[in-house]
C-alpha cells in the first residue's frame, strides 16, 4: 500500500511586500509573503477576500527586478492564505528558487556580521 502522507517542503521565513491580483481582476491587492518554499507560500493581507481554488498572480521585486509567479489558493484564514505555486516553465521555478536563495543568503550575511560584532575578545 502506498503512503499518501506528504511532508511539506521546508519553509523559509521572510517579510516581502508583494502585489497580487486574481486572474479575472484588474486591480491589485497588497500583501506580504511571510514564508516561502519551492512549492508555495503564506500570503498575509487585509482588505481583500480570496477563496480556496482561486488563481492569483503574485508580483514582487527582488534585487531591483519585478518578478511574476502564478499561484493557486489552497486555504484561507483571517490573516491571509496559503498558496501553491503553479509554474508554467522552468523560469517560474527558478524565480522562486532565486528568491529563497536571496533571502537565505542575506540572512547568513547578517548572521556572520553579528558573529563578528559579538565575538569575544580573548
Amino acid at each position: 500500500m502506498e503512503d499518501t502522507v506528504t511532508v511539506p517542503a521546508p519553509r523559509t521565513p521572510l517579510n516581502l511586500e508583494v502585489s497580487f491580483k486574481r486572474n479575472y481582476a484588474r486591480e491589485e491587492t497588497k500583501g506580504t509573503l511571510k514564508n516561502i518554499s519551492i512549492t508555495g507560500a503564506f500570503l498575509e493581507f487585509t482588505g481583500g477576500d480570496v477563496r480556496a481554488n482561486e488563481k492569483l498572480n503574485l508580483i514582487f521585486i527582488v534585487a531591483g527586478r519585478e518578478r511574476k509567479v502564478a499561484a493557486h489558493v489552497i486555504w484561507t484564514n483571517s490573516l491571509g492564505c496559503g498558496v501553491k505555486f503553479m509554474p508554467v516553465n522552468n523560469r517560474d521555478v527558478q524565480i522562486v528558487d532565486d528568491l529563497i536563495y536571496f533571502v537565505e543568503n542575506s540572512r547568513s550575511d547578517r548572521r556572520s556580521l553579528m558573529d563578528t560584532i559579538f565575538k569575544k575578545v580573548g
